[in-house]
Formats: structure tokens, C-alpha cells, sequence
């Protein structure tokens, strides 16, 4: 027969050096958060509560909070972005002195101003249209 087995929990002990060596590496960028619990093997709420205790650019009562994509990647996600979306624009501009030479040819050739008629309801007629001839 086995004898009663208790597990024991374990409670690591960390110098103030340590701590403060972990917050640094924080404050520096080097590290996340996630990154310094894999690499020592430390719990987050551990580290976070170090960051409380022991950084320089914390005050009592304000919350640290780690943002997961860096500001580089957003830099570049919104640079691209405003490419694509300058890209649209101009495509648009594109489209819109197209029509406007089309409204102009129109006028030119077929003596139909499209501008002015723009309100009016179409007329019921499929005809074939003819340039009018100016008559003095």
C-alpha cells in the first residue's frame, strides 16, 4: 500500500535585483510581458505586479497596459492603407473627367446638354437623335 502522498507547492523566492532586472528589460522594449514569462518561466500577474512596484514611469494607480501589435506594425498597416485608399481616389478623378469630356461631346456633337436636362423627365421617343442645324 502507497502512504498518503501530499504534493508540496513550490514558492520561488526572486532578489529585488532580479525584479528590477525584469522591469528594465520591460521598460526597454526588449520584452512583452508574455515573451519575459516564457523566457523565465514566471507567471504574468507576477511580473505586472513587479511592474507596479518597481518601474520608474508607473505611478500609483494607473494601469499598465501592453498593446499586442507594435506601433511599427500599425505605422505600416495605415501607411498601406492610405495607399490604397489614394489609389481609389484617383481612379475615381479618373472616372469623373472621363465624364465630364463624354458631357462635353455630347454638347459638341449631338447638341445635347446634358447638364441642363439633368431634372427633366426622358422623353418617350427611341429615335435616332440628329445634329440640329443652326437656322438664321
Amino acid at each position: 500500500m502507497k502512504a498518503n502522498v501530499r504534493s508540496i507547492r513550490k514558492q520561488r523566492k526572486y532578489s529585488e535585483e532580479f525584479k528590477k532586472r525584469i522591469v528594465s528589460d520591460f521598460e526597454s522594449g526588449k520584452y512583452s510581458v508574455p515573451q519575459l514569462e516564457r523566457l523565465h518561466g514566471i507567471r504574468n500577474p507576477t511580473i505586472y505586479s513587479w511592474i507596479y512596484k518597481f518601474s520608474t514611469f508607473n505611478e500609483k494607480g494607473i494601469r499598465v497596459v501592453e498593446m499586442k501589435e507594435s506601433s511599427t506594425n500599425k505605422l505600416k498597416e495605415l501607411e498601406q492603407k492610405i495607399k490604397e485608399l489614394e489609389q481609389a481616389v484617383g481612379q475615381k478623378q479618373i472616372m469623373i473627367d472621363y465624364l465630364e469630356k463624354m458631357i462635353d461631346i455630347a454638347k459638341e456633337d449631338l447638341d445635347i446638354d446634358i447638364k441642363k436636362n439633368y431634372g427633366t423627365q426622358r422623353s418617350g421617343g427611341s429615335g435616332n437623335t440628329q445634329k440640329k442645324k443652326n437656322i438664321p
